[in-house]
């Protein structure tokens, strides 16, 4: 194995009963399933020291060391000197506010100008880690907050904490609609029957539960808080575009709306054209992994959802 270049993983107790392949697949979604394939066949990962077959059945809990090649390295993991707005951190942490537009690791068509070729440059040893330490991700037109890990411990740590829950996410969105009280939504989410790229409520999908409560009312439209219990894809958008109040500027999931008539123009404008779903990770907390000391971080909206929310006012007003 190339020492320089091996990745270790801890595989969650949730992949109990996954294909060792499959398993890997997901920790590592940089590698194709079928690069995967061939660094097991060629005894490139070890499982708790020893080799197996793409097959094994994993359990949870073992020591996962992968060597890819060097040229694959390369190929997979490109450093880019792609500004970082750091909030926090140590030898064990990151907290970043990642602002809208910018793509959380590479996936189809999006390759290079990631945050994770950011980290990547910005620390060159997060390649040692399972997705460049990345343990969550955001859309990549949701700004905020978000948590990466710098060394294996901690990786290990936050992901345990997200299986169980303990780290507190708020969100900040503005839908269309005028909700009347706070609420929860329980519905499970999974892929779309007819549209692959999308996700819906599903009764085969994921538990998914998303609590709420209002921050403010307009004419036509409502600022909420958003707190998450689990962290589907596309979880906030899917829940409340399903109850008719979809996000505003949500272009997935929201039908386009139509220009309101005896507003001024810039009014319509920014009520019909708001450029992304409007939905900022405000908050974050959890205990820290190593040091155990309680982390709690709150970021501004940015200017953009701020000044939706101030042509929203002026409307309610007219």
């Amino acid at each position: 194995m190339l020492e320089e270049n091996n990745l270790t993983v801890i595989i969650p107790y949730d992949h109990a009963g996954l294909r060792l392949d499959k398993s890997l697949a997901k920790l590592f979604p940089q590698y194709s399933r079928a690069k995967i394939q061939s660094w097991i066949n060629a005894q490139q990962v070890s499982v708790n020291g020893s080799y197996q077959t793409p097959r094994y059945s994993v359990s949870g809990g073992e020591e996962i060391i992968l060597a890819p090649t060097h040229e694959d390295q390369n190929i997979q993991h490109q450093a880019e000197n792609i500004p970082l707005n750091i909030v926090f951190e140590d030898d064990h942490l990151i907290i970043i506010n990642k602002p809208a537009g910018l793509v959380v690791h590479p996936g189809a068509g999006n390759h290079q100008g990631t945050l994770m070729n950011a980290l990547l440059y910005h620390n060159p040893e997060q390649s040692n880690l399972p997705r460049a330490g990345i343990v969550h991700r955001l859309d990549k037109s949701t700004s905020g907050i978000l948590v990466v890990a710098k060394s294996l411990l901690a990786h290990t740590g936050l992901t345990n904490l997200l299986q169980e829950r303990q780290i507190e996410r708020r969100y900040y969105a503005v839908v269309r609609g005028q909700l009347i009280s706070g609420g929860t939504i329980d519905e499970p989410i999974g892929r779309h029957p007819h549209d692959r790229t999308k996700m819906a409520i599903n009764d085969r999908g994921k538990p998914a539960c998303t609590h709420y409560k209002i921050m403010e009312k307009f004419k036509r439209h409502t600022w909420i808080e958003v707190k998450l219990d689990t962290g589907r894809t596309h979880q906030i958008r899917v829940h409340f575009a399903a109850k008719n109040y979809p996000l505003v500027g949500d272009s997935v999931y929201a039908p386009r709306v139509q220009r309101v008539a005896n507003v001024p123009e810039e009014l319509n404008e920014c009520l019909c054209y708001f450029p992304r779903q409007a939905l900022h990770a405000y908050s974050l907390a959890f205990e820290h992994p190593i040091t155990k000391e309680a982390m709690f971080w709150q970021i501004e909206m940015p200017g953009d959802m701020q000044s939706l929310l101030q042509n929203l006012r002026e409307y309610s007003s007219l």
